[in-house]
């Protein structure tokens, strides 16, 4: 019997930290409100006041989106004096050439290309080369997978006017958000980023992120702050903590908006949620002490310590789906009371604050609409029931950041697909070895079914609707995953 508390123990702890996680949140949505009632207008700088600009474009192997980064970085409406646009190019393939013809179809643009053999820092040490000789007083950063506005460096530069600004940081928007159920709920999820969070901590002055691209800035502070290092996998978050640590200011302007492409596949979310969860832990391990010990505002150390450790959400689900077993067979044989089940109800409080900051986010961006609110109904549980199948593979990579253990960058593979017909299976960047918790995935599915089946024939539900939840995440990222990694096998 006393294991059984020993599970309910654990469990209950786990929980708890869902729960004061939700409760940061929750205060950001506060805030996000806050924000929306505020009287907003921004204006371009004069032209004759426009700064020199360095518009910084790494890559590494995009044979299928460089050209179209090229093309629309083209497209500014910048004057060309102020304007120097570097191409830092690692690759190793045919992206060369590519790039060396594109840019030739664009004289008049001060197009730097800068190719590096040796890929030491790989995107930390790309950037850290290029700001060498960049030009620009400003430093504006974008991924092969954007589209940037032709009006962003106008919209943005204009902050600076206040010495003490450090970096600018715009909204993702989705080129792809329809293609598939999968781009759908990452772009719910990435709103919910961009909109509660980003606002709800810029708005009370906490420490926000430059989000790896859309983001413009200051050279003097990148200097300032150590430049940037490849210490991390998320050289962003780690420069964003080092120069807010020295008192540069960032501002986050949700209005400016900077489309991307969501990974298709269940494998290149799975590297880019890798690369993400276990950077933000280094970052954690790297930074929190330093932001705990020094004399900052108590919402600073709180959104800070949310923010930095929010990963560790996918050890705290992956904790409470295996307690759960033993607690639901012990449910099963009458050995814990219904008033431990009825005491828990206090986590659903965490669930309806995850809904609101969800809810609010996303149906602010397209209207508090009738068929927006039922697209919701469905949307919330399903991103609930697959982040839930991410916990086992982004658990891994947040012990990986806690315990030291590195690890190489790797990118997200890019598809630059149009339409809900274009075939994904012909990438040459397709990840093809199946991870070792793709069958650990696929294990639970099986589990988690048979409880559920097993819970309906007993009549015992009081775990039913989480235990289904987690059957059906494991079950579609498991068979997402093998669906993506052995496509040329099937």
């Amino acid at each position: 019997m006393s294991i059984i508390y020993i599970f309910l123990g654990i469990y209950a702890i786990a929980m708890l930290f869902v729960l004061c996680y939700s409760l940061a949140q929750a205060h950001l949505l506060f805030h996000f409100f806050k924000f929306l009632r505020k009287k907003k207008s921004h204006t371009f700088p004069d032209e004759n006041d426009l700064p020199f600009v360095t518009v910084q474009l790494p890559v590494f192997n995009e044979v299928y989106v460089v050209e179209r980064l090229i093309h629309a970085c083209a497209g500014f409406h910048y004057p060309s004096e102020k304007l120097e646009i570097q191409i830092l190019d690692d690759s190793t393939d045919e992206t060369v050439e590519i790039i060396q013809k594109a840019i030739k179809e664009y004289p008049d643009i001060d197009f730097q290309y800068i190719h590096r053999k040796d890929r030491s820092g790989f995107k930390a040490g790309a950037l850290k080369a290029g700001l060498e000789s960049a030009k620009g007083e400003f430093i504006a950063v974008f991924d092969a997978d954007f589209l940037p506005d032709p009006d962003f460096l106008r919209a943005t530069v204009g902050h600076f006017e206040e010495p003490e600004v450090g970096m600018v940081q715009s909204r993702w928007t989705h080129l792809n958000e329809e293609f598939s159920i999968l781009t759908r709920l990452q772009a719910f999820a990435l709103d919910a980023h961009f909109m509660v969070e980003q606002i709800g901590r810029n708005n009370q002055e906490a420490f926000i992120n430059f989000n790896g691209t859309g983001g413009v800035w200051r050279k003097a502070c990148i200097l300032d702050a150590g430049n940037w290092e490849a210490d991390t996998l998320t050289e962003d978050l780690d420069l964003s903590y080092r120069a807010q640590q020295k008192g540069w200011k960032f501002v986050y302007r949700p209005d400016v908006k900077s489309p991307a492409e969501l990974p298709p596949i269940m494998s290149a979310i799975k590297s880019q949620q890798f690369r993400w969860t276990k950077g933000g832990a280094e970052c954690a391990v790297k930074h929190l002490k330093n932001v705990l010990l020094n004399p900052y505002p108590a919402k600073v150390k709180i959104h800070a310590t949310a923010h930095l450790l929010n990963a560790v959400i996918f050890i705290a689900v992956f904790i409470v789906s295996l307690s759960s077993i033993p607690i639901w067979w012990a449910f099963q044989q009458d050995m814990i009371p219904d008033s431990y089940f009825r005491s828990a109800a206090v986590f659903l409080l965490s669930f309806l604050i995850i809904a609101l900051v969800y809810f609010f986010a996303n149906l602010s961006l397209v209207g508090f609409s009738r068929k927006s609110f039922f697209r919701f109904l469905w949307e919330l549980p399903l991103f609930l029931s697959v982040s839930m199948g991410l916990s086992v593979h982004n658990a891994q990579a947040v012990w990986e950041g806690l315990s030291g253990k590195k690890s190489p960058f790797i990118r997200t593979p890019k598809y630059n697909l149009k339409g809900n017909q274009d075939s994904w299976t012909s990438n040459i960047y397709n990840q093809l070895q199946v991870p070792f918790t793709t069958y650990i995935e696929a294990f639970l599915a099986l589990v988690f079914f048979l409880i559920v089946i097993l819970s309906l024939i007993s009549g015992t539900y009081q775990m039913l609707i989480f235990h289904l939840m987690l059957a059906i995440g494991y079950g579609l990222v498991s068979w997402q995953s093998f669906k993506s990694y052995n496509f040329q096998k099937i």
